[in-house]
């Protein structure tokens, strides 16, 4: 997730770079630098992209140890539980 969130801030910061960069008078070098700003904006749309899909992944791995977690514990007081109501009954038949 780190290495997705610097490839964004890079992105950006890119953007930003050709964005103030001076701009050459030659129409060559204006449609170059225009090409170079759309690199950048589908660079920066890919790289959100894949940063939204990582988080998605990492919420989605996260909720199933959760509810995991949560089954085994509950399965576990459960038992527990059980076992003391074993012990009371012994207790109380004599």
């Amino acid at each position: 997730m780190k290495k997705q969130l610097s490839i964004l801030l890079m992105a950006a910061f890119g953007a930003i770079s050709l964005a103030a960069a001076p701009v050459a008078q030659n129409d060559q070098n204006n449609d170059s630098a225009k090409q170079d700003m759309k690199d950048a904006g589908h660079a920066t749309k890919k790289a959100v992209k894949k940063t939204g899909k990582g988080v998605k992944d990492g919420t989605k791995k996260a909720a199933k140890k959760t509810k995991h977690g949560v089954k085994k514990g509950t399965n576990k007081a459960a038992n527990e539980v059980e076992k003391g109501a074993d012990k009371v009954e012994r207790k109380t038949d004599h």
